[in-house]
């Protein structure tokens, strides 16, 4: 039998031979095309190089694209598991050629894998054609040998593509299997073409028209072609099975599912293990590519898949999840053709687990309401829209699912009703939401958010997409469109730009749309889901409903991501240092430095300092990748993950872990675990250095550390070292003898400063009974000093009050520009004068407020030094009384 695997290998092997480039699958969420939930085709990935936007350094490709169709225009989700071809998860093989090969070369590789590399029969296949497209009939005739007979024309859109209203568009041609008479169905337009005997297997799209206005196409310059065919249709064929859950990896699973639920694979439960095979191929490819539950978005989607799969699961009687225990089967199967499966293994299996263990507590009391209410029902009534409604908000059930679970029973839902209950919920909503005090000034947000829905945030894994203009809000109020030089707050349905949140800055960049719109971002906030980009319209005009690629200011992200990471590994090793009692107070993780705020009552040492700094490094060095799983906050507390306390946290939790620590056996070996929604890097290593600038008091109990990493910690370095090779120079000397020089230098300055002061000294004592007057019957010393340092002018009264020939002295320099003033009361003069009364009054005479000290020695300042004189004869005129 040929294998799936053979097969995708088969496909790209020959288009690889035959000089296309084998590019990678894209992920499911596309980064270049905002009107999609999902990548359906394998052109998404080369929508902008087929409209001239991007330049590849090839000209052919070839892809095996992984799709999911459960959201949006294209959505599957209800048929599956019911029909032998409905998937949410399916692949798609294709080729691909950008203005180099056209019709002729297509439809020779099409027939010639097929009947020779595939070995299909010649006369099991029929093409379709567009009924005005004379030249793919006449190819097909010549290059197959088809008849007329076999080469249908159908004149509907059916056989015309386009990839819009406007933009590329062309003819297409299909090639059908033909399984035989026995099975029921007619040919590609025929009254019967629904039946099972004719399956399209192939699809050849001619793209050589360009879709203007209404009414104007023109030919493309260079004409491309885009293929696609479903590999598990195909594999179905090669294996002689006409259900595609009959093939080899999709029964695979289904016997996986058989074996952990002890039901027979194709017993009652038939509908339940194909529905648990598909959905957990969309739900596990959804997970790897970066899309984690939710209850709006492309998350509720993964949501609404996964609790489809569970409710089946239920159904077959687990008692334990399921889901996640058929991980492996699935990474056996399809990890050797898409690597991201074993990779994100481990969070595809935490993610399954805790969600079906979340929705279990409420799955057995919402399906005994179900059961409850619909006995109430006549044969085949219609479940009240209200009932439905209290089903999704209080169980968790998704409108589809509820619809799922009665489908057996020939039942229906009042979607009218379901959604009238919607509305009401979110009008109560609206009500408690405009009476919330300040917030209620915001209100703006809140009509935002219903008519466009949350942003969808991208940028855990990428710094570039493109999105859609939802709404744009200029000087307070919502407008349509905005010209350049207008401040703007502009929401996309999606975006790479990371909203200001727990302690992270938000990111800054470019929004563009070409020459006909350029928005310069300075910051992006987050108001109730929305990511809120705060710029300035730059070029051109912003309008909504415009199409934008967002690109984050990847250098500035870069240096964020280092600095926040740095703060994980900054906390576990100030716990470490310093104790348990240690935890986060707040926190700022910017591009040029770090700030965090610990709970911590004394000082750090210059030691403790050197250790947290030479600790973090440590870990920078192991460069270990920075692991992120999806988790219950109690999970996520209970596995050793740090929470900050006050802070509110959802249903689910992002948990970051980084760094090895074998010793750390309650945080499973992770030198650092915590609950933590920013973005970070991808290796520890990623971080570079990590420097401490200084730390301080913030508040009582409250310390505060900041550093810097990476290119800010290089350049403090730098600067550092240069400093210290200025400062040897300058010395004439080394830079390892510059400490022993300063400490050399040190010292001789205070020794000369001690004699210098002595000499001082000397000189303003000398001659001191030529300057003495008798006033109010004491002996007055005044002296100005000039220059004489205010440190040393108590030292210097008190030198002339021991001499016995003043009672009282009145000192005034006039260093620095300032006057300083001491007045000293000797034994003689105690009880007579008072040194504060004199010291003030000699203060307001320079401009001074005041003075202070004791009764027998004081002193006081003013700014006016050249009034020193004013100065001593006020304390004269005071003592005088």
């Amino acid at each position: 039998m040929t294998s799936s695997n053979d097969i995708r290998a088969t496909f790209l092997d020959y288009f690889a031979r035959n000089g296309h480039q084998v590019v990678e699958s894209s992920p499911l969420v596309p980064r270049n095309d905002p009107t999609l939930m999902f990548a359906n085709s394998g052109m998404v990935q080369f929508k902008n190089v087929f409209t001239g936007q991007e330049k590849r350094p090839y000209v052919r490709a070839t892809t095996a694209q992984k799709c999911v169709r459960a959201g949006g225009k294209h959505n599957d989700l209800d048929n599956v598991g019911y029909t032998a071809r409905h998937h949410t998860f399916f692949e798609m093989l294709g080729n691909f050629s950008f203005g180099d090969y056209f019709k002729e070369q297509a439809i020779t590789h099409a027939w010639t894998l097929l009947t020779k590399d595939f070995a299909l029969p010649k006369d099991k296949l029929l093409v379709t054609v567009y009924s005005e497209d004379e030249d793919a009939a006449a190819l097909w005739r010549k290059v197959a040998g088809l008849p007329d007979g076999r080469i249908i024309r159908i004149p509907t859109s059916d056989n015309f593509w386009r990839m819009g209203d406007t933009g590329p568009c062309g003819p297409c041609s299909e090639i059908f299997y033909d399984h035989g008479a026995h099975i029921p169905g007619g040919p590609p337009g025929s009254p019967d073409e629904d039946g099972d005997r004719f399956i399209e297997i192939w699809n050849l799209v001619f793209m050589q028209y360009e879709e203007g206005p209404p009414g104007v196409r023109a030919p493309l310059p260079r004409p491309s072609i885009d293929t696609g065919m479903g590999l598990e249709r195909f594999a179905a064929i090669l294996q002689g099975k006409h259900d595609n859950y009959d093939t080899d990896t999709l029964r695979a699973l289904i016997l996986a599912s058989a074996e952990a639920t002890g039901q027979e694979p194709d017993g009652p439960f038939r509908v339940s293990h194909r529905v648990v095979a598909d959905h957990l191929r969309s739900g596990a490819f959804l997970v790897a590519d970066g899309v984690l539950p939710s209850n709006e978005g492309r998350g509720y989607v993964l949501r609404r898949i996964l609790r489809r799969a569970m409710r089946h699961a239920h159904l077959m009687g687990t008692q334990e999840p399921l889901l996640y225990r058929l991980v492996p089967a699935l990474v056996r199967q399809m990890g050797t053709a898409y690597p991201e499966l074993v990779r994100a293994q481990p969070l595809i299996e935490e993610t399954l687990r805790l969600e079906e263990t979340r929705f279990r507590t409420l799955l057995a009391r919402g399906l005994g309401l179900l059961a409850e209410e619909t006995a109430r029902l006549g044969e085949g009534g219609t479940l009240s829209g209200e009932v439905a409604f209290r089903l999704y908000d209080t169980y968790g059930f998704p409108l589809d699912l509820t619809q799922d679970a009665l489908r057996t029973e020939g039942r229906v839902v009042d979607v009218e009703g379901f959604n009238a209950a919607m509305a009401e919920q979110r009008e109560r909503a609206r009500a408690a939401w405009a009476g919330t005090g300040e917030a209620a000034t915001e209100t703006l947000w809140f009509d935002l958010k219903e008519a466009v829905g949350v942003t969808e945030f991208l940028g855990y894994s990428t710094e570039t997409a493109e999105g859609e203009i939802l709404a744009i809000i200029a000087d307070g109020k919502v407008v349509e469109s905005a010209p350049a030089g207008t401040e703007v707050a502009v929401v996309l349905n999606q975006t790479p730009f990371y909203a200001e949140s727990g302690g992270q800055v938000g990111d800054a960049g470019l929004i563009s749309a070409g020459d006909a719109c350029r928005i310069v971002v300075r910051d992006t906030q987050k108001k109730l889901g929305l990511f809120v980009h705060l710029g300035t319209v730059s070029h051109g005009e912003a309008k909504s409903g415009l199409a934008v690629q967002a690109e984050v200011d990847h250098a500035r992200r870069g240096d964020i991501r280092a600095h926040h990471s740095a703060t994980h590994l900054l906390h576990e090793a100030l716990r470490r240092r310093l104790g348990t009692h240690v935890s986060q107070k707040g926190s700022l993780n910017a591009p040029d430095r770090l700030r965090f705020d610990v709970s911590q009552p004394s000082p750090m040492t210059p030691e403790d300092l050197a250790w947290v700094e030479g600790e973090v490094n440590a870990r920078i060095r192991q460069n270990t990748p920075v692991v992120t799983r999806l988790m219950t906050p109690e999970a996520a507390v209970e596995a050793g993950a740090m929470a900050l306390f006050g802070e509110k946290y959802g249903d689910e939790v992002r948990v970051v872990g980084m760094g090895e620590d074998p010793e750390a056996t309650a945080k499973h070996g992770v030198y650092s675990l915590e609950l933590c929604g920013g973005t970070h890097v991808s290796r520890t290593g990623d971080i570079g250095l990590f420097k401490i600038v200084s730390e301080g008091a913030v508040s009582a109990g409250v310390r505060r550390v900041e550093a810097v990493t990476g290119s800010a910690a290089l350049s403090l370095v730098e600067g550092a070292e240069r400093q210290l090779r200025e400062a040897a120079a300058a010395l004439k000397s080394t830079t390892a003898e510059v400490p022993a020089r300063v400490a050399t230098l040190l010292e001789e300055r205070r020794r000369m400063e001690r004699e210098m002061a002595e000499l001082r000294k000397q000189l303003a004592t000398g001659g001191a009974a030529a300057a003495i007057e008798e006033v109010g019957g004491l002996r007055l010393a005044l002296r100005e000093v000039g220059e004489t340092p205010p440190r040393d002018l108590k030292g210097i009264a008190e030198a002339i009050l021991k001499g016995g020939t003043a009672d009282v002295v009145a000192l005034v320099s006039t260093a620095e520009g300032k006057a300083s003033i001491v007045v000293g009361v000797g034994e003689g003069g105690k009880g007579k004068a008072d040194a504060v009364a004199l010291v003030r009054a000699a203060s307001a005479a320079v401009g001074g407020k005041g003075g202070g000290g004791r009764p027998d020695m004081a002193q006081a300042g003013g700014p006016e030094a050249a009034k020193a004189a004013e100065a001593l004869a006020a304390v004269r005129d005071a003592l005088a009384g």
